[in-house]
């Protein structure tokens, strides 16, 4: 097992929110060794707790210390209840892993009104990898534990799209139209990395637009996916307005992207690439408390940043490019937005080896910058 950065909070309950296979479990098992655990994916724990949410609290002994582990705690949203009171009368502390809040907000759940926290756990970074990190394997597999680990990687994504991001999604009542669920999961693989036009992926799955907004709302209550807003603060030209979308993880991408004869093969991994460095920031963003708000940057007339990340440890811009060297034109969304920006740190990652400054931009080879991503952020 790859040694992840996320530091679990020591003395207070805590949520632990990620996408399934990211390795909550695990990393609840390392972390925690001697906790009481209580599988909610076990069918026999699964069903006595779901009639009957007060056994929880009669299956820890009296006088027990140590850390209890609810894993999936979505999966039956009334412990919530018993764990507030657990909290509140025996001073017990939880670690409530899941892969979804939705439900337990449906539920009209108050996530226990501050007396837990939040954390969220991500793909393997490119810095927990290691000297195992592979950037070419990163971008067709990407970087979820048992996709970085497994001899058939590809086996194994096609089975997490089958049989997660459809048949969970059905089990959980999420989405009615199974079928249409899955036209829309490859119909917005095709907006990867793109400006989301709401009403192309409607015309693709044959449903109305609203059924896709509520679609695309389940994608980022499952947490396997992110809409990114445009940055416009202190607006100096007139920006677009609708968001970038991306699934999770750069292998999921690949796995669910339809591919065919008239597909560009340099788009495609384009769009992988940028995912990857998101999943890589998103990720240090969490674990080290950075406090950025994550966006991109777009103009009427078409001048583009891929990434902004604005907070208070300051202004950063990224553009990301599937290329191993660099023309002029490639610097052209870099230095509209410093312009309009000056203080920002503006960097721009390709795939060639050489490092240099222009104009104010930080030219970095892609490996380089996500391997040492604190540096940078």
């Amino acid at each position: 097992m790859y040694p992840r950065l996320l530091q679990p909070p020591l003395k207070q309950s805590f949520f632990l929110f990620g996408p399934r296979g990211v390795g909550k479990t695990a990393w609840a098992h390392e972390q925690f060794p001697d906790a009481l655990f209580f599988d909610l994916l076990d069918y026999q724990t699964y069903t006595q707790l779901l009639a009957a949410p007060q056994r929880l609290g009669d299956q820890i002994p009296q006088g027990y210390k140590g850390w209890i582990v609810v894993d999936e705690i979505q999966r039956v949203p009334e412990l919530l209840n018993e764990v507030h009171r657990l909290i509140e009368l025996r001073r017990l502390r939880f670690v409530l892993t899941g892969s979804s809040a939705r439900k337990l907000r449906q539920r009209g759940v108050n996530l226990l009104a501050g007396r837990a926290l939040t954390r969220h756990l991500h793909p393997l970074m490119a810095s927990e990898l290691g000297s195992d990190f592979d950037l070419k394997r990163a971008l067709r597999w990407g970087c979820l534990p048992l996709a970085c680990t497994s001899e058939k990687p590809q086996d194994y994504l096609n089975s997490y799209a089958a049989t997660y991001l459809r048949e969970e999604v059905q089990q959980e009542g999420f989405a009615r139209n199974i079928g249409a669920f899955g036209r829309f999961l490859e119909a917005a693989s095709f907006s990867q990395g793109s400006v989301l036009n709401m009403s192309a992926v409607a015309r693709e799955c044959a449903v109305s637009a609203k059924v896709v907004e509520d679609y695309f709302s389940i994608l980022e209550d499952l947490l396997i996916a992110v809409r990114l807003p445009v940055f416009t603060k202190h607006a100096k030209r007139r920006l677009i307005a609708h968001p970038k979308f991306y699934y999770f993880d750069a292998g999921v991408f690949q796995s669910i992207r339809p591919r065919g004869p008239l597909d560009a093969t340099e788009q495609i991994h384009g769009a992988a690439l940028e995912t990857l460095f998101l999943q890589q920031v998103r990720a240090l963003n969490d674990y080290g408390g950075l406090g950025y708000r994550l966006h991109y940057w777009r103009t009427a007339i078409g001048e583009e940043v891929d990434f902004v990340l604005y907070g208070e440890r300051g202004l950063r811009a990224f553009e990301v490019k599937m290329a191993q060297n660099i023309r002029p034109d490639d610097l052209r969304g870099l230095l509209s937005f410093r312009t309009d920006f000056p203080q920002a740190k503006a960097y721009l990652l390709y795939l060639g080896n050489r490092r240099w400054h222009d104009r104010g931009v930080e030219v970095l080879p892609f490996a380089d910058c996500v391997t040492h991503l604190d540096h940078w952020l």
